[in-house]
């Protein structure tokens, strides 16, 4: 038997180590998981995308009665980045989340269905996208790529 070793690199920074670009993401970050509607699971997320035209797009997680109908923060972001931004580069992607009713210190990574669509946009654009995310406080992990949160990767190239 054969066996492969995969290995991701995480940078964890505290918010002090974070550039001004990247504070004022995460901000924008923060924000937009005051503007999840999230009355299921309480569990309210936000993103906030840096495209290389020097625009922010925010998104949040909308939840929907019939579950698989509603979307999280991170497509959203993306996706309306994609119909508004066609041609735009996404650079940096910054996500936050945590419960309603405390603080979550640990930091989220986006769920499967959102690192598809990460992916999706970083082999379309053949850039790597920064990717941070962590909970309402705490250490803030940092991804120089997705290919870090979803190594085997699945994409156009198997089509």
């Amino acid at each position: 038997m054969k066996q492969i070793s995969i290995n991701a690199t995480i940078s964890v920074l505290s918010k002090e180590e974070l550039s001004q670009e990247e504070k004022k993401l995460m901000s924008c970050a923060i924000e937009a998981r005051s503007k999840a509607y999230a009355p299921y699971s309480n569990f309210t997320v936000g993103a906030a995308i840096l495209l290389d035209n020097d625009e922010i797009i925010q998104g949040s997680n909308q939840e929907n009665a019939a579950y698989p109908s509603g979307l999280c923060a991170e497509r959203v972001a993306i996706f309306y980045a994609g119909a508004t931004y066609p041609n735009a580069k996404i650079v940096k992607m910054f996500i936050t989340a945590s419960p309603k009713d405390r603080d979550l210190e640990e930091p989220i990574p986006p769920c499967g269905s959102c690192r598809q669509s990460i992916a999706e946009y970083e082999f379309k654009q053949d850039l790597p996208i920064v990717i941070f995310f962590m909970g309402a406080k705490g250490d803030i992990y940092k991804s120089d790529s997705l290919k870090n949160l979803l190594p085997l990767v699945f994409d156009k190239n198997h089509l």
